[in-house]
């Protein structure tokens, strides 16, 4: 199954990525903190500086900053500032155990701290040694979030079993610890159990103060139960929950039925404008096509529905598939784009965070931040550029004329390679192409293509209006040109496909 696959990738990976770590097992405490932990921003840092690889700075973790993450958990603390949790990783070396925390004032630079825990969280390590297994020395995609005065940490902890796996909690009064791990939330077994994996732990609270645990990955999708909200641990001891979202099959020419790859990373979020949850998860191979999907619900417990109204518990791959690898002019593209976190600054801004691989080196792993926005019929919308904390002035329709370019995400939507690692090797980048808005109101010149603009709202007429594309209008940086700012556009078609736009210089 997909769990052993996973391991025996990791391993293969350990020349470039290397998830693992020193033989020591901590129940509380953290590691090795650089001495200046502030967050204040540095007067050397320029955001020019953010590169996609980072050969020179991959074994001195005070440069880390954006390097070296993956599966990421992002809060903004009682202090003002951004902390964000990571899976153990590092390219090219063996990286510290304990996962890892970073902090920052505004979501472009980053410090990494150090580690949460000083190795293995003991309960997790001491499950998985009693059922026969051997934990993997890497702590993996933690989930962060503030109850009531403390700060609960979730993580996953695997083995060399295939589902042997346990998600702890552990509390803290600080984002900083020293933590203390409370109980474990849910266990799997390498068992004739039906169940999912236990790993990739999230949590939603209701309006009402409910709440509830989904967790999850290919052997059996993603699962959801409830916790206790006094304690962050299970509400009922031993529930593993129930399921609430799959993914699709296809058959082979020998008639087998293969899974079309990979679901894991649930995020679910509660959005008050249009009172409901939203699932997001990612699908496929983690450095090749990883990609972001994301359904909705009335209820926490789901059903949870995709863009087209489809249960996003059948056997069916479900979208709209809000990020996936793409590739801009005049750069090497990105893929691995996603196991997101998606996380509010509290002023009703939203945001969506995942790691990044640099298609010309995929082994290095960069920290992705981007600005979530929300289509007028309440789906989310993700910015084609990363977050940049660009001045957002009035954009008129003279000066959003011009030349862009545009995506479209859709490859992986419609070339679809059932399998893992070794099957799904290319990453399938969503490439950009040339669209002008002409001053006149047509599109590349042609008179049944026309565009019409209503701030923030742009519309795209094809075909006389058959078609509608609908996209938000915001400035952002241009990342791959250098550029501190240009017009930003992201939205959907009538079809729910996700559609980016950048406008290019003159």
């Amino acid at each position: 199954m997909y769990r052993k696959r996973y391991l025996s990738a990791l391993a293969a990976m350990m020349l470039t990525l290397t998830i693992a770590g020193c033989d020591n097992t901590g129940a509380t405490g953290g590691g090795d903190w650089p001495t200046d932990s502030s967050s204040s921003s540095s007067e050397s840092f320029s955001i020019d500086d953010i590169a996609d690889t980072y050969p020179d700075v991959r074994t001195q973790s005070d440069e880390w900053g954006p390097y070296n993450v993956h599966d990421p958990s992002i809060i903004k603390a009682d202090d003002g500032d951004y902390y964000a949790y990571s899976t153990d990783v590092m390219y090219g070396g063996t990286p510290p155990v304990g996962i890892q925390v970073r902090r920052s004032a505004d979501l472009i630079e980053w410090k990494y701290l150090g580690t949460a825990f000083d190795g293995l969280p003991q309960m997790a390590a001491d499950f998985i040694t009693a059922h026969g297994g051997t934990p993997n020395q890497s702590v993996w995609a933690p989930y962060i979030e503030k109850h009531g005065s403390e700060y609960r940490l979730y993580y996953a902890l695997a083995s060399d079993v295939g589902r042997l796996s346990a998600i702890g909690l552990a509390v803290s009064s600080s984002p900083t610890g020293p933590w203390t791990e409370r109980g474990l939330v849910v266990t799997s077994q390498a068992d004739d159990t039906r169940q999912t994996n236990a790993i990739d732990p999230t949590v939603v609270t209701t309006p009402d103060g409910d709440q509830w645990f989904y967790y999850g990955s290919a052997w059996d999708g993603i699962y959801t139960l409830q916790l206790d909200p006094d304690t962050g641990l299970a509400k009922t001891a031993g529930d593993i929950g129930v399921r609430v979202a799959y993914r699709g099959f296809t058959q082979d020419s020998n008639g087998n039925w293969n899974v079309n790859g990979n679901l894991e990373a649930p995020e679910v979020i509660y959005n008050p404008t249009f009172k409901k949850y939203y699932l997001f998860q990612s699908y496929d191979w983690l450095s090749t096509m990883y990609n972001v999907r994301v359904g909705r619900a009335d209820s926490p417990q789901g059903p949870f529905y995709d863009f087209n109204g489809v249960d996003m518990n059948e056997a069916v791959d479900h979208g709209p598939m809000i990020i996936a690898p793409y590739q801009f002019t005049d750069h090497g593209g990105w893929q691995g784009v996603a196991h997101n976190s998606t996380f509010s600054d509290g002023d009703g801004n939203w945001f969506i965070a995942h790691q990044g691989r640099p298609s010309v080196a995929p082994a290095y792993m960069v920290l992705h931040v981007r600005k979530l926005h929300w289509t007028e019929d309440g789906w989310p919308i993700a910015s084609p550029e990363r977050y940049a904390g660009v001045a957002q002035t009035t954009i008129s329709a003279d000066e959003l004329a011009g030349t862009y370019d545009e995506i479209v995400l859709s490859r992986q939507l419609s070339e679809i390679v059932p399998g893992y690692e070794a099957e799904q090797t290319d990453p399938e980048l969503n490439v950009a192409f040339t669209t002008t808005l002409d001053a006149a109101g047509t599109i590349n010149g042609d008179v049944d293509n026309t565009w019409s603009y209503d701030p923030p709202w742009l519309e795209l007429h094809w075909y006389g209006g058959e078609y509608v594309d609908k996209l938000y209008v915001e400035r952002g940086r241009d990342w791959e040109h250098y550029i501190p700012s240009t017009i930003l556009l992201t939205g959907m078609n009538a079809g729910g496909l996700a559609i980016w736009g950048k406008k290019l210089s003159d």
